[in-house]
């Protein structure tokens, strides 16, 4: 049974840092595709950022060059590092994973949240501006 367990949110001034953190529990990372997933208020789920089984990444335009995501295999923990926070990234942040081996599936699923059955409870970042 997979767990997942979001933590590291919080309230930050614009332009500052967050690195959040999900601890993962029945996940095989050499199958396991992760992400990262937001919410905001009235607006629909969004990816953010996913990592494939080879290490391989996709980031969303909005966070590019700004958010680096990351997976420590050895402490079952993935990792969303958020620099140069602005206040629109202000939402539920959720860590994800499936069973996808093939990594262009994994890249390709950013885009569907759809594709990931397990998730986290979510970890909530308030950017002020």
């Amino acid at each position: 049974q997979v767990q997942l367990v979001e933590s590291g949110g919080g309230s930050v001034q614009a332009g500052g840092s967050v690195r959040l953190s999900c601890a993962a529990s029945g996940v095989t990372h050499s199958s396991y595709c992760m992400g990262w997933f937001r919410q905001a208020p009235g607006k629909e789920r969004e990816g953010v950022a996913v990592i494939s089984t080879i290490g391989t990444t996709r980031y969303a335009d909005f966070v590019k060059g700004r958010f680096t995501i990351s997976k420590d295999n050895a402490k079952n923990t993935l990792y969303l590092q958020m620099n140069s926070l602005k206040p629109e990234d202000t939402a539920m942040y959720y860590c994800a994973a499936d069973e996808m081996y093939y990594a262009p599936r994994c890249l390709a699923a950013m885009s569907r949240g759809t594709d990931f059955d397990n998730w986290g409870q979510g970890t909530q970042v308030t950017v002020s501006s």
